[in-house]
């Protein structure tokens, strides 16, 4: 929590940390950088012929780079709240980062691919397993959707709790509502949490 004068609540900024996950070229970087107030932060590395074995590129033949660390960026979203995002790699031989990566997080968003629903399943698991709150942003590549939402909520097995929204990366507007349906769901669970525990 950070403070302009601690003599004053209305004048006290709240910061909130929030992941952005999902599989390898689901628009986790873009959409970081849609949003972000400030140039984002990225580890994008070229991609070189030593990843042809480890990395399947055939649905993203265009993709040139990929993260390797972590993205990151920061958005006010009014006087009182701000927030930090970091988007993870995609690729599973950096998934050992992520539980660094979401420490202290509020939520998380999943970003999907509906042309690649597979690589999603295990960004779905991680936060269940996890009990991070969490919603999924489908991707509309070419404004396009391989799949209805329904279609993808039943296909990935998200709870109905779970808002599941469509979305296009590249559009600031698209991607804050994302990030502003993702706290709202992650401050209702903490709502519910605290009423059951209370």
């Amino acid at each position: 929590m950070v403070s302009n004068d601690s003599s004053s609540d209305a004048n006290m900024k709240v910061s909130t940390k929030i992941v952005i996950a999902g599989g390898f070229g689901a628009g986790k970087t873009t959409l970081v950088g849609s949003v972000s107030e400030i140039p984002p932060v990225t580890t994008e590395a070229i991609m070189t012929a030593a990843s042809n074995d480890v990395d399947d590129t055939s649905a993203t033949p265009n993709k040139t780079t990929t993260t390797v660390a972590m993205d990151f960026g920061r958005i006010t979203i009014d006087q009182q709240l701000i927030m930090y995002m970091f988007g993870t790699p995609g690729q599973s031989r950096f998934w050992f980062m992520w539980d660094d990566l979401v420490r202290g997080a509020v939520g998380a968003v999943v970003v999907v691919d509906c042309n690649r629903l597979a690589e999603s399943f295990d960004a779905v698991d991680y936060f269940e397993n996890k009990q991070i709150p969490y919603v999924v942003a489908l991707n509309r590549f070419d404004g396009q959707l391989a799949y209805t939402v329904d279609q993808v909520r039943e296909a990935l097995e998200i709870p109905e709790s779970v808002p599941v929204i469509d979305f296009d990366a590249r559009d600031r507007r698209s991607s804050g509502r994302v990030l502003v349906t993702m706290l709202e769901y992650a401050m209702a669970s903490g709502k519910r949490d605290a009423e059951l525990v209370g």
